[in-house]
């Protein structure tokens, strides 16, 4: 059996490539998108994906927690983990079913929830 898709969504190059060498790392299959646009393309192409671990800031365009809601209406079976360092996010404002982590995590509390995900 293939291993579960992650798309890590992250705006900040060296951030992205941290979390998808943490992903490949753990076992997983990993894909990342620096927009909430290009997200929503991979999203629409690439039905291994079942989780998706998005940062709230992520530049012009909309947010990662605009992305979480859209996953969560179009994609149900798609866990979502939400993470920032620059904004306080409580667990009311991700969409049902979301987990928020704060930055910086411990990479072990990622891989946790999305292994509870995938």
């Amino acid at each position: 059996m293939p291993a579960p898709t992650i798309l890590v969504v992250e705006d900040e190059p060296i951030l992205r490539m941290a979390a998808l060498a943490m992903m490949d790392d753990a076992g997983f299959e990993a894909v990342g998108a620096r927009s909430t646009e290009m997200a929503i393309r991979i999203l629409e192409t690439c039905p291994s994906i079942r989780v998706v671990f998005t940062d709230v800031d992520l530049g012009p365009g909309p947010d990662g927690l605009w992305l979480a809601s859209r996953v969560r209406d179009g994609w149900p079976p798609v866990g979502v983990i939400v993470t920032s360092g620059h904004r306080h996010v409580t667990q009311a404002a991700v969409p049902e079913g979301a987990v928020f982590l704060g930055k910086p995590y411990l990479e072990e509390q990622v891989l946790d929830q999305v292994r509870r995900f995938a």
